[in-house]
């Protein structure tokens, strides 16, 4: 097992990009953490959410790895003001207006699955549409960059206006939404690596002009991957809704996701149990198409609660103001995701 000592010294070569330092002569790594094959640390930077942080990420993890770690954990903070004045520095304006401010109010959810197709997806629009029919300013991010579906569900046509480097999200059922969908041409596939996936997440954060949101709900893409860790890199207070079905490989494999947070120290919020059962329009008798207890496993495993069961169903087609995946307020699934929103506002505190 690596040593404390170990770790620093991997990292003495590694600069804080901004003010070109060595971290370790900043004082920059605040806490390192390791437990079995796992390194984690806090590092402070002069400026947080930035691209330039994502590329310091990279050099962080492959000098930790070159040392012997099998995988690292990493958490950013701010210096504070007063460490920045010690070096001369001062907090630029504009960043600290931003979502990654460490002073942004807003509160950050990550929806995601161990696997795709669980509906992970159409969780998030559900709960952002419900959120803001309680009154909450809510935005919502299709942070699924191969998979973006997050427009076509929510019937958006239209496209984010753009003035000069700054662009103002598309509103749809009272949420502000931006996706990678909406900057690409006739559903072309992407095939962006690393940084260039790194610096398109920044862009979202910090060159959208969003309007003093509440909640900013991320769609991430099933898995834990490179977005996946980038998100978790960039929102350290960041909680997290973990979406599976009820067969219990969706539950096991949906463990991984909320692994991942713990090791990231990212709060679970809950688990989501999506297509919990079919209930006849008949006879009101249920099926449990995928099994039963996916979920209530998956909760007990990760230490968490199950938030919502939610049925297999589709919603009521309405052509004048046409959105194939959201539900409406009154519809039997729909007050489910009501009650979703509800527990998340108790939760949250807001």
């Amino acid at each position: 097992m690596l040593t404390e000592e170990q770790v620093l010294q991997a990292l003495r070569s590694v600069n804080e990009p901004h003010v070109n330092k060595p971290l370790l002569e900043l004082d920059a790594v605040r806490e390192v953490k390791i437990t079995d094959d796992m390194v984690s640390l806090k590092i402070a930077l002069t400026q947080t959410g930035t691209a330039e942080q994502m590329q310091l990420q990279q050099q962080v993890v492959n000098a930790v790895k070159e040392a012997g770690a099998e995988s690292v954990g990493l958490r950013f903070e701010a210096f504070s003001e007063e460490e920045l004045e010690k070096l001369g520095l001062q907090q630029e304006d504009e960043q600290d207006d931003s979502l990654l401010s460490p002073n942004s109010k807003t509160k950050f959810i990550a929806v995601t699955s161990g696997k795709g197709g669980v509906g992970k997806s159409t969780v998030s629009v559900n709960l952002a549409t419900s959120l803001a029919r309680k009154g909450k300013k809510v935005g919502i991010v299709d942070a699924d960059i191969y998979g973006f579906s997050v427009p076509d569900m929510m019937g958006i046509e239209e496209r984010p206006k753009v003035v000069g480097q700054k662009i103002y999200p598309v509103h749809r059922f009272g949420v502000q939404v931006i996706s990678m969908g909406f900057f690409v041409e006739d559903n072309s596939p992407i095939i962006w690596r690393g940084p260039m996936l790194g610096k398109m997440l920044n862009n979202f954060f910090s060159e959208v002009i969003w309007d003093d949101l509440d909640y900013l709900i991320l769609d991430l893409p099933p898995g834990t991957g490179d977005v996946a860790l980038d998100v978790h890199s960039m929102l350290p207070q960041s909680k997290e809704l973990i979406v599976t079905t009820p067969h219990a490989t969706a539950a096991f494999v949906a463990a991984r996701a909320g692994a991942m947070a713990m090791k990231t120290e990212h709060e679970i919020l809950g688990v989501i149990e999506n297509m919990s059962y079919f209930e006849s329009k008949v006879t009101g008798e249920k099926e449990y198409v995928f099994g039963q207890g996916g979920g209530e496993r998956l909760a007990k495993e990760l230490q968490s609660e199950v938030m919502a069961q939610i049925p297999l169903g589709q919603p009521e087609i309405d052509e004048e103001n046409f959105a194939p995946s959201v539900y409406d307020e009154d519809h039997p699934i729909g007050k489910i995701y009501m009650g979703l929103a509800e527990k998340v506002i108790e939760k949250e505190g807001k």
